[in-house]
């Protein structure tokens, strides 16, 4: 069919149907003739449609329309090609089975959108699920989408709600050391050194559940994170290498806890060097949930109201950003290899903006003292 101005057209057809509508046909790469899925208004309308569609052919982009990939089935393939450790395969299993199959498993790519991906995230917000598992459900949803597109499956992210990948927890509380020090005392003497690292070097439940005693280095007050315990409901107890390399770092501890260390070392770790130097009451390896109870009575009858072990941790960076570590100095300790964990630290410290300013004021006071002649301010008189 000729187009509107007579030229006969070089890719496809337009015809004008009964209803007044246009429909556009086209080759596709193997000369089987297509038409397109919808019709159109007007024939300037089907021939843009046209011009798209000969540009996807050319640049390889075409999809058979017949060849219609369902979600579940993509994602199962891509959860399986994912090198999680276990405990965020498990993790991100959860929220992939849990919150993103139950509405996507049986919806065609292609045909996801952002509206209904708003819908769905507001959905599982207004039947109580957290913001944080909203959120990392969110997060799984996109990078599925996102390779999706590099594969080529689909042309764009549908994915595109500002924020939703972003949890907004609450900040979580630090000790006073007074207050680390009222747990150690108050928790079975054969962990009291398990909290008192935790609050002063920052290391993890798992990593000190997994220290050796030949990562510890008395002469140097030193412990090495080589490795790191992890549960999952399905393979139970992991010893793993930390979730990344900036993980394996070396942490100084305190000199004030090197007497406690030794002590510890002599009458609760296991023998030889690769002997555990944290476990459970019979010996064996330290359980997050058997330390649970431990911990949970021993917040109780400290009076410190919801208090995590993970705190512990905070408390340390906390402790380590007020003495004014650098960001690099923190990412190192804190075995990140992200700036973003560290610069929340130097913000929770940001008084000392007004130490800073206190020095500024002193060295001026230097060359600059008080005129003894300045009295008090007059008050403003009256008018």
């Amino acid at each position: 069919m000729a187009n509107q101005k007579g030229k006969r057209r070089r890719f496809g057809s337009v015809r004008k149907l009964p209803s007044g509508r246009f429909q556009a046909r086209y080759p596709d790469p193997d000369g089987l003739l297509r038409s397109a899925p919808e019709t159109f208004a007007t024939q300037t309308d089907a021939d843009r449609w046209l011009v798209r569609k000969e540009a996807e052919i050319m640049e390889g982009r075409w999809q058979d329309p017949d060849e219609r990939i369902v979600f579940g089935v993509y994602a199962d393939a891509w959860f399986k090609e994912r090198d999680y450790a276990a405990t965020t395969r498990e993790r991100n299993g959860s929220a992939l089975r849990l919150h993103v199959l139950p509405t996507f498993e049986r919806v065609v790519l292609s045909e996801i959108t952002t509206p209904q991906i708003r819908r769905w995230r507001a959905d599982l917000l207004d039947a109580g699920v957290g913001e944080p598992t909203v959120a990392k459900a969110y997060q799984i949803l996109r990078a599925i989408m996102n390779t999706a597109v590099d594969d080529g499956v689909i042309q764009r992210n549908p994915c595109r709600i500002k924020g939703a990948g972003a949890a907004k927890t609450a900040e979580r509380p630090f000790l006073e050391v007074s207050e680390v020090f009222q747990l150690a005392e108050i928790v079975p003497v054969r962990f009291r050194v398990f909290i008192l690292l935790a609050a002063f070097t920052g290391l993890r439940f798992g990593e000190l559940a997994a220290l050796q005693r030949r990562d510890v280095d008395l002469e140097r007050r030193t412990v090495a994170v080589r490795r790191a315990l992890a549960e999952t409901r399905t393979d139970g107890l992991l010893i793993k290498a930390p979730k990344s390399a900036a993980g394996v770092r070396t942490v100084a501890f305190p000199a004030s806890l090197g007497a406690e260390l030794v002590t510890h070392l002599d009458e609760h770790a296991q023998p030889s060097r690769t002997g555990l130097i944290f476990t459970g009451a019979r010996g064996g390896q330290l359980r997050r949930n058997n330390f649970r109870r431990i911990w949970l009575r021993a917040v109780e009858k400290a009076g410190l109201g919801d208090v995590h072990f993970h705190d512990l941790r905070h408390t340390g960076n906390t402790l380590a950003a007020t003495g004014g570590a650098t960001t690099r100095e923190l990412m190192q300790r804190m075995g990140h290899s992200s700036v973003r964990a560290a610069l929340i630290y130097q913000h929770l410290v940001n008084g000392r903006d007004h130490a800073i300013a206190d020095h500024v004021d002193e060295q001026i006071k230097k060359v600059r003292p008080a005129d003894p002649a300045e009295g008090e301010p007059e008050e403003a008189s009256g008018t």
